[in-house]
């Protein structure tokens, strides 16, 4: 049976659509691309949307998609017993060759099994007969850490993926084998993670003791990484209404980061830093503004592309608008910040971090307060009064006196707002987005503990009463259970995919679920690491040595003061 009314709002949103790609069936290899979180939330992923693009550039290849259904599809879904189809030609799941995910964030590892289960498709690997379409995954969670996913998926591709997807359609055009013979062959592919071959032991503190790869396989699986970005120009092309972004061309300027801030996974998995070319984004910037009003231009280091004032006066020129995520403190000038409001931009945001200089120095960030404070000055002498912070809390040796500190700060960046708006009515903002900081894989801090949630939600309380009573201060923050379960999911191993099955069962009751399991979640999330510990995710070569992260860390240490053994 198959819902009629589901039919109805899947061919509904691609009315909507333009740049929709639709293939008949005959003779292609059959994917379907899954973002495993809404329509909304997926459309607005530009990673997804280029994966989009690079498999359907294939002539032999047809790719669809589908998304996790909003909460009452879901129910029409489970009440009507139809299976989870496409979006484009409304084909069940089951019936594609390769079902690929693009997984972004860990909080989403849930939705996973949801979808698979959706899907009929067995959630463990193990369980598939040999007809089961192929299950795999990528991702900048997936290349950070796996393992948690291991039980569910066939093989994960590690790293940017747009050669490796060649290399893999290349290889299974030509495969007529079953699947452990194709498997195996894929292994051969750099960058390309199959779970069942690499198995684990345990020693008796739950720590892991060594992981084996079975004879032929590497130790350590290299992720891809793409030297010269220019030869895959990513943009939008596809365009919808019912996204974050409507009306909105997104537009990749550079991958990676040169600044090694300690507590950023995108500066190192992505690393080295590369730009596209000005006369590339110039052209792309033109063909989007053909298809959209503005031009959101995306990149972990936006304000370290050479260019930047240029191709804003670019796109500018030629009557668009022009949004960007955030600035960098250092790279707020007044002839860019003039551009940005002519183009559109209403609102800046900056990421000081944290409220205290000592704290910014532990994450290398080492701006000083004025340098913070002359930026704001610059944003609002130029026209933008309405300003968004981002800080962390629950760093490495933080006191309450640091958490105050950001109470500090954003009075003065107040001040800073007021005076140099004198005489001037129109209305300010500032807004502070406070999250707990998650210690991530492969970064400096993967060493470190997370903070405790019953001391997270204090220091949450602390700033939301220091805050009471400033009528254009507005608090905005990620809830600390929800973080503590991202620094499960992002530090745990394979053994936590038991936990996932449990929630699913429990149907997302975390607590219910973690109360059943052997597994102890603060063994993953509040203990230290030891300097010699092996991490889930050290079979993964990142490109940067583990021992020069290990002495990222031990300066970060010297910083707080903390003694390590």
């Amino acid at each position: 049976m198959v819902s009629w009314k589901l039919i109805q709002k899947a061919n509904a949103l691609l009315e909507k659509e333009k740049g929709t790609v639709r293939k008949p069936w005959g003779g292609r290899i059959s994917i379907c691309l899954l973002y495993p979180n809404s329509y909304h939330v997926g459309m607005s992923n530009l990673g997804f949307q280029a994966i989009y693009q690079r498999f359907n550039s294939e002539d032999d290849v047809v790719c669809e998609r589908a998304f996790l259904p909003e909460p009452e599809d879901f129910q029409e879904y489970q009440r009507t017993s139809t299976p989870l189809f496409s979006l484009e030609s409304q084909t069940p799941l089951s019936d594609f060759d390769l079902l690929a995910f693009s997984i972004s964030f860990e909080n989403d590892f849930l939705n996973v099994l949801s979808l698979l289960d959706l899907a009929r498709i067995p959630l463990e690997r193990h369980h598939r007969k040999e007809r089961t379409p192929l299950v795999m995954a990528g991702g900048v969670a997936i290349f950070l850490n796996p393992e948690p996913l291991s039980e569910f998926f066939d093989f994960f591709i590690l790293g940017e993926a747009e050669e490796v997807i060649g290399e893999f359609l290349e290889l299974y055009r030509g495969s007529k084998r079953k699947k452990d013979d194709l498997l195996r062959r894929l292994a051969g592919i750099e960058g390309i993670y199959i779970p069942e071959f690499y198995h684990i032991t345990y020693a008796e503190d739950g720590r892991i003791k060594e992981v084996i790869p079975e004879p032929g396989f590497p130790k350590k699986i290299k992720r891809r990484w793409i030297p010269k970005i220019d030869q895959f120009p990513i943009r939008s092309s596809l365009f919808t209404p019912d996204t974050e972004f409507k009306e909105m061309v997104l537009l990749e300027v550079n991958r990676g980061c040169p600044r090694g801030c300690r507590f950023c996974a995108a500066g190192f998995v992505y690393h080295p830093f590369r730009n596209r070319t000005l006369p590339i984004l110039e052209s792309l910037s033109m063909e989007g503004l053909l298809r959209a009003k503005r031009v959101g231009l995306a990149g972990a280091a936006l304000s370290d592309y050479p260019h930047l004032l240029s191709l804003c006066e670019d796109i500018v020129s030629r009557g668009g608008g022009v949004s960007l995520a955030s600035l960098r403190v250092d790279a707020i000038t007044p002839p860019l910040i003039d551009c940005l409001r002519r183009g559109g931009v209403q609102v800046a945001a900056i990421a000081p971090e944290a409220g205290s200089g000592r704290l910014r120095r532990v994450l290398k960030k080492g701006y000083s307060d004025d340098e913070i404070l002359a930026a704001v000055r610059t944003l609002v002498e130029n026209g933008l009064s309405q300003i968004k912070t981002y800080f962390l809390i629950g760093l490495p040796s933080e006191t309450d006196e640091e958490v105050r500190s950001i109470l500090t700060l954003s009075r003065r960046m107040e001040h800073q707002i007021v005076s140099s708006r004198a005489g001037e009515k129109k209305r300010w903002k500032l807004v502070l987005s406070v999250n707990p900081f998650v210690p991530k894989p492969a970064t400096p801090l993967q060493w470190a503990p997370f903070e405790d949630v019953g001391e997270l939600k204090r220091k949450l309380r602390l700033l939301k009463n220091g805050i009471r009573g400033r009528k254009n201060v507005e608090m905005i923050h990620d809830l600390p259970k929800w973080a503590y379960i991202q620094a499960l999911l992002s530090r745990g191993d394979r053994r936590l995919g038991k936990v996932l099955m449990a929630v699913h069962q429990h149907q997302g009751n975390w607590e219910e679920a973690l109360r059943e399991t052997s597994l102890n979640p603060d063994f993953f999330v509040y203990r230290k690491r030891d300097l010699d510990e092996l991490f889930p995710w050290d079979f993964i070569d990142h490109g940067i040595p583990k021992e020069k992260l290990k002495e990222e860390y031990l300066m970060a240490m010297r910083e707080t003061g903390v003694k390590i053994e």
